[in-house]
């Protein structure tokens, strides 16, 4: 298989590579290792085919428990299933479908985008996220043969899922400014989806105020990642020491992490 940033999987939402990234010391993260991507319930008999073939092995499943029960997960069979959420409930409301998330931002028309920078506060200083999170590392530390892969995804792919791309590739030694891009790319790779739901409110009728409410709430944005950067460094002084404090990865889990992960 080539090596490619986006992946096209049939029945795939925001699925991304994070091989090909290049640390602060010249490695670069291996490619077919470690994946971030959207909800896996539509995937096609191809689709998992696909995954199978590029070798996962572990499914990290960040969403609450409604959304898993509304919305399973389709995996390879010889993929090892882990569950870990990072809330209670979908704090993200990118479950919610635009007819329920019309209605409730209709409401309060601003709200979609002062909701996310309260999302990823609570990501930053829930100790209940802090511990799935945990949870995720344990498995990327134990991902550690040859030609497997660990997936890891919430519903959206982009502010659960975007947070864990955060920790772990700073974990690796990746630069912020790497970092930032990757997180900012699921405004192109989800660009469809976005206008669509836009698309789907107008329909509705819906306000302009709330349009881009739910342009907000589908998307990603600088201010939201400053939102939690800045709960992190109030808590820790920066991402490093977050990792090790909040976290709790020390100094020899995280050169495993850049043994299985780096090249």
């Amino acid at each position: 298989m080539t090596n490619q940033r986006v992946l096209a999987v049939q029945g795939g939402i925001n699925f991304r590579e994070l091989g090909g990234y290049a640390t602060k010391d010249g490695q670069t993260i291996k490619w077919h290792k470690v994946i971030r991507t959207g909800g896996l319930d539509q995937l096609t008999a191809a689709g998992q085919a696909f995954l199978g073939d590029y070798g996962v092995r572990y499914d990290i499943d960040f969403r609450s428990p409604q959304e898993v029960l509304d919305a399973p997960d389709r995996i390879p069979g010889n993929a090892k299933y882990v569950y870990a959420p990072v809330f209670n409930v979908d704090e993200t409301r990118n479950s919610d479908g635009t007819d329920k998330m019309t209605a409730n931002l209709e409401k309060h028309p601003d709200s979609g985008f002062k909701h996310m920078l309260k999302v990823y506060r609570m990501v930053a200083n829930e100790q209940h996220a802090k511990d799935e999170y945990r949870r995720f590392f344990d498995n990327l530390l134990a991902n550690d043969n040859p030609d497997e892969t660990l997936l890891f995804h919430c519903t959206a792919g982009k502010d659960r899922t975007g947070m864990g791309a955060v920790y772990l590739l700073t974990a690796l030694g990746v630069d912020f400014a790497t970092i930032k891009q990757d997180y900012l790319l699921t405004n192109q790779t989800s660009i469809k989806r976005i206008e669509g739901a836009a698309a789907d409110a107008k329909a509705q009728g819906a306000s302009a105020a709330t349009v881009d409410s739910i342009r907000a709430l589908w998307s990603v944005d600088e201010a939201y990642l400053d939102a939690a950067m800045t709960e992190i460094n109030r808590q820790s002084g920066n991402l490093s020491h977050y990792l090790r404090t909040e976290l709790k990865l020390t100094k020899n889990e995280i050169t495993d992490l850049q043994h299985i992960y780096l090249e």
